[in-house]
């Protein structure tokens, strides 16, 4: 059986380098569907599982601001990859966390994956990985991707987190007492339509930012699960019926 692994993170931070390392040749290249931007794919084999391993695109943020932001959130919340290595710099964690945060709020299966720590290393830069990953709620595991530091731990990692021997529950920002009040007004309003499948808090919190490209692609996604439905009856999805 082949498990997804989703590669996030900001530009430049060591994280094709990565997907590189982890798949080798067993990789292809292509366009997301309706976008230009590029979608790489490969395999990796580990002692005991087999994974489909995505590059999505580098980006800052996962909000609606570009095609590229679009197909990093859309894949990882729609897609659903059993894991998301989040891929931030040692030498600009502060900066670089910001997307990991982001990935929290949709989902906990996530690995913080410290990439360029031997150039950390050398400015002197201490990453304290046990209290990061206390914090986070998720595992950390320091890396350079370039010398091959940490890949080992990060695999066992991967595997340990797919045969469920590592328990995750990511870290969620708590925002003002107003804009708390506004997503429990939501939130049941939306585990009506959807059900347990997508973070009804996540999606609150979207509809409170105007973000009308998500609410789009929500809607398009219902259309499609219905669809689906009426062409094979006997398929599961049927979450969205009644919308």
């Amino acid at each position: 059986m082949s498990h997804t692994i989703a590669l996030a993170g900001n530009p430049n931070t060591g994280k094709s380098t990565l997907f590189n390392l982890l798949t080798g040749l067993k990789q292809h290249t292509g366009n997301w569907p309706g976008k230009t931007v590029l979608r790489a794919e490969g395999e990796l084999k580990t002692e005991k599982h087999v994974y489909k391993v995505i590059d999505l695109p580098g980006t800052y943020s996962l909000y609606s601001n570009s095609a590229d932001e679009e197909v990093a959130r859309d894949y990882i919340i729609f897609e659903k990859p059993d894991i998301t290595l989040v891929v931030v710099d040692a030498t600009s964690l502060e900066r670089n966390l910001n997307i990991a945060l982001q990935v929290l709020e949709m989902t906990d299966r996530a690995v913080l994956c410290v990439n360029l720590i031997d150039e950390a290393r050398k400015r002197g830069i201490h990453i304290d990985k046990e209290a990061l990953s206390k914090q986070l709620g998720i595992p950390v595991v320091l890396i350079s991707a370039r010398e091959k530091i940490g890949i080992i731990q990060l695999l066992k990692t991967i595997d340990r987190m797919i045969e469920g021997k590592l328990i995750t529950k990511g870290y969620k920002i708590k925002y003002s007492p107003e804009i708390e009040k506004k997503i429990k007004e939501l939130e049941p309003e939306i585990k009506q339509i959807f059900g347990d499948i997508f973070p009804a808090r996540w999606i609150a919190l979207r509809i409170l930012d105007g973000d009308k490209k998500l609410l789009e692609s929500l809607k398009a996604y219902i259309q499609n699960q219905q669809f689906s439905s009426e062409k094979h009856p006997s398929a599961q999805g049927g979450c969205c019926h009644g919308v």
